[in-house]
């Protein structure tokens, strides 16, 4: 299977170790030998239709921190450039978040369906300003659009919405679906101020490059409009979302939740109105995790709530999310 990868950040080179460590497993097993032809980064890319090494390009990219030195003739191709003149099946798209405009993600997506490409992205930007519109251009195009990464990392909690569940009619969800904010809440009630605790987040490389994303819970309302569309059928973007971050949530505030055996949390929920902000939630629920875990509770018509708790981000569990989609598409080509 040919891959174009776009984005070579922690998630992309943890996806080419993985695809390295497993190459034999994946063939043996799923009769999947994936061939990345193509890696762009932000300055520059390598370029190979007979496949790129997987070992060589991570080392490449830690010695000279861009690919476009694997061969040499240092390579300028961008990532359009690369989906508009090499051959392959998949795009994998990894590079940063962005809400404003999403690009440049957006554009490598619609170019790649356009041109008949199934997509995996675990790059939120797209999806959350235009995921009814991305998912037509997809059945028209008659190619696949998966993105299980862009929710839970490595916790497969779409797949669970879609698939576990399929038998029931979810009526609402809510959830803790960034683990930055989580972990920033947990210290601050042991405690820590606000700066503090961001402090050590930062220190831990748990916030994004632009803080807003997490702070201010942008990230989140990603998570919720994806999860929106795609189990409860709504269509809805960004802008449909009511959200407030953590920045005020003062040291006042965790103890008076404290004082109620709550703790504060930073919740995205569905349940007739979209919205992201703090709330108060019982230590005794089994949403109410510590740490950089998240958690989503699904309420269904019939079995009730069912809580689903893992990790929400790292390299290694998003990029075994991604290899879970590739495999997905794999499977659905066989059966054509």
């Amino acid at each position: 299977m040919r891959i174009v990868l776009c984005g070579f950040g922690v998630v992309g080179q943890s996806l080419v170790k993985l695809f390295d460590s497993r190459s034999e497993d994946l063939y043996v097993k799923y009769g999947l030998k994936p061939r990345i032809v193509g890696v762009v980064d932000s300055k520059g890319s390598a370029v190979d239709p007979s496949g790129l090494e997987f070992n060589k390009l991570v080392e490449v990219k830690k010695k000279f921190g861009t690919v476009k030195n694997y061969a040499n003739t240092k390579n300028a191709m961008s990532g359009i450039d690369i989906l508009k003149n090499i051959e392959a099946d998949v795009l994998i798209e990894t590079t940063a978040s962005n809400y404003k405009d999403a690009e440049p993600g957006m554009t490598h997506i619609t170019t790649a369906m356009k041109k008949g490409l199934h997509v995996i992205s675990v790059n939120k930007g797209p999806l959350a300003l235009a995921f009814p519109s991305l998912m037509e251009l997809a059945t028209y195009n008659q190619v696949m659009l998966k993105f299980s990464g862009t929710v839970g990392g490595g916790t497969p909690i779409l797949d669970y919405a879609k698939n576990s569940l399929s038998g029931e009619r979810i009526t609402a969800f809510s959830g803790i679906l960034n683990g930055t904010t989580n972990y920033i809440l947990s210290n601050m009630s042991t405690g820590l101020s606000f700066d503090e605790a961001l402090k050590d987040a930062k220190d831990r490389g748990y916030v994004e490059a632009d803080e807003s994303l997490d702070l201010d819970g942008l990230d989140a309302a990603a998570k919720l409009v994806i999860l929106a569309n795609w189990i409860m059928g709504m269509k809805v973007t960004m802008p449909d979302i009511n959200c407030t971050g953590i920045r005020k949530v003062s040291t006042e505030d965790i103890k008076k939740a404290a004082k109620n055996n709550c703790s504060v949390k930073l919740i995205a929920s569905c349940n007739k109105e979209l919205v992201v902000g703090p709330k108060e939630v019982s230590n005794d629920d089994p949403l109410c995790v510590n740490g950089t875990l998240n958690a989503i509770a699904f309420t269904s018509e019939h079995s009730g709530t069912q809580t689903i708790i893992g990790r929400g981000a790292g390299g290694m569990e998003t990029a075994s999310s991604i290899l879970r989609d590739l495999l997905d598409i794999r499977q659905e080509i066989a059966k054509t």
